[in-house]
């Protein structure tokens, strides 16, 4: 039975939030195990040296391409279509699945091919502030890396597939094997001499971060690959993939191609324009993006990951009220934790990077942080509605909101940088992504309402404006914080440290009291989601 006016019915809330926390629990120690990562390496080639640059940038490439070709279409296009298959018979569904991962597999194959051929081309698109030394470093990497597009994809097929049959933990884990490789290629980097200065890189040294971090990609697909065997899916592709509507596949694909390619336009604009703006600009931004994710990856993914399948399936039944309930739930549990999140990046952005990255990483990646904690709700609110268009199949209207964003962003973007220069560029950076996203959530809230007939409108604007005046004594408690302790710990790693962990106890102590008082039920399911809180 689906909600009507509550939270939906007991048993399938129970189940809902039960995979929640599996899943929540998955993407903490993957997202862990990434900050380890980025740590390591950090440790390794440097968080702002030229050789941290070449290095990010190569291994940039082979995400955004891969976002770029397949990623958004492989995310929003086969969950719907492998649950619509399987709900007419599971054998078939089967036979459905393997010609359709057959059918990426020669996709994937051609143009990781391709890529590969036009690795100088692409380093010369994405990083034209490159040159000599840096410039062969990256096309060096990117040769090496780009493969990592086949294997991303075939990752992303094998977590289609799973999820697709309820089996939606393991592919929140698998990050965390490619986390651990990288960190081990790192140490093995550092045990051979590695060097941070880019003209003392040794043709073993790159080798070793070569192969390594590409490594980690093919150990991420091969745990998909054995937990899809142990769900009863054996990989055998079909040399004909006919017979599963390719043409409309690539119809909805083509739409999702579309969107995808406007944002990497808007990536494409403000890497070049950050290349230029100053030394390891990139990796300083590549470094405050991977801290915005973390609570967006733990929370509206988690949420996103757990609805599409239940939302595929109401709109493949045309239960359209199904679908708004489900969308209502996702923006309400992701926003009463994101909410105070979001206020701790903004407040707190140069202590967390102070503890991440040391002091230097304050001044340097600590406003960008600031900056991407604003548009943290807006964009996992503008991330859910579009996998809910993704559900109802309406890839053309996605692309559409997806292109505006792009454009949102990429004008911002090339305006701020006639108006700011320097290391100010990447916090200014994030500023672009932040109107951008919040563009796309109002936009997209606007066209559901018109194609579900209701959003459930009041419901979140309560349960926001509840979130939000829950969140605003949290947060004056955890200035004053701020300011007694602040300037006694001081602003080393020790310090930051210190300050953190008081004005986390204040703040969140104060949400979670604001948050009881004023009766926010999507508190109580987000706290009840785990065990040693349900009898207190």
């Amino acid at each position: 039975m689906r909600e009507g006016g509550g939270m939906g019915g007991t048993a399938e809330r129970d189940d809902l939030v039960r995979a929640g926390r599996a899943m929540a629990i998955a993407t903490v120690a993957s997202r862990a195990t990434g900050f380890l990562r980025v740590l390591a390496m950090g440790a390794a080639i440097g968080l702002s040296s030229g050789l941290a640059s070449s290095y990010t940038a190569a291994n940039t490439f082979p995400n955004a391409l891969f976002e770029l070709l397949f990623g958004g279409a492989l995310a929003s296009v086969m969950v719907p279509l492998l649950v619509r298959a399987a709900e007419q018979d599971r054998a078939a569904g089967d036979l459905y699945a393997r010609r359709l991962l057959s059918l990426v597999i020669y996709l994937l194959g051609a143009a990781t091919l391709v890529a590969v051929l036009l690795a100088p081309q692409i380093v010369s698109v994405y990083a034209v502030g490159f040159h000599g030394a840096q410039r062969e470093a990256a096309i060096g990497f990117t040769r090496f890396f780009l493969p990592q597009i086949f294997f991303y994809g075939m990752s992303a097929a094998l977590a289609a597939v799973l999820n697709a049959r309820g089996k939606m933990t393991v592919p929140m884990w698998a990050p965390a094997a490619n986390n651990l490789v990288v960190i081990a290629t790192a140490g093995v980097y550092l045990l051979i001499g590695g060097t941070q200065r880019l003209g003392d890189l040794t043709p073993a040294q790159s080798l070793v971060l070569s192969i390594g971090t590409t490594g980690g990609v093919i150990a991420q697909m091969l745990v998909l690959a054995w937990a899809s065997r142990r769900a009863g899916f054996r990989l055998r592709p079909k040399a004909d993939p006919r017979g599963i509507g390719v043409r409309r596949i690539l119809r909805l694909a083509g739409w999702t191609l579309t969107s995808v390619l406007a944002a990497q336009a808007a990536v494409l604009c403000t890497t070049r324009l950050m290349s230029k703006a100053a030394p390891g600009a990139i990796a300083v931004y590549g470094n405050a993006y991977t801290l915005f994710q973390l609570p967006y990856a733990v929370i509206a993914v988690t949420v996103m990951t757990g609805m599409l399948p239940r939302m595929s399936r109401a709109a493949a039944g045309r239960d359209l009220a199904a679908v708004t309930a489900d969308l209502s739930r996702s923006l309400r549990l992701t926003g009463v934790v994101l909410l105070p999140v979001a206020a701790a990046l903004v407040l707190l952005g140069p202590q967390i990077t102070t503890v991440l990255f040391g002091p230097g990483g304050a001044a340097q990646a600590g406003p960008a942080v600031a900056v991407f904690g604003v548009a943290l709700v807006p964009f996992a609110a503008y991330q859910i509605m579009m996998r809910t268009l993704a559900a109802l199949q309406d890839t053309r209207t996605q692309a559409l909101i997806g292109i505006t964003v792009a454009a949102v962003t990429a004008t911002g973007a090339l305006t701020a940088a006639h108006l700011v220069h320097g290391p100010l560029l990447v916090a200014v950076m994030a500023g672009c992504s932040a109107t951008g996203y919040t563009a796309g959530a109002l936009i997209g809230a606007h066209v559901l309402r018109r194609k579900l007939g209701r959003i459930d409108g009041h419901r979140l604007a309560t349960s926001h404006a509840r979130m939000s005046a829950a969140v605003i004594p949290a947060a004056l408690a955890s200035l004053a914080v701020l300011a007694l302790i602040g300037p006694a710990a001081g602003d080393g790693r020790a310090g930051s440290l210190a300050t953190l962990a008081a004005v986390a106890l204040a703040g969140a102590g104060l949400y979670a009291a604001a948050s009881r008082w004023m009766r926010v039920p999507e508190f109580g399911i987000v706290v009840g989601a785990f065990p040693f809180a349900r009898h207190r």
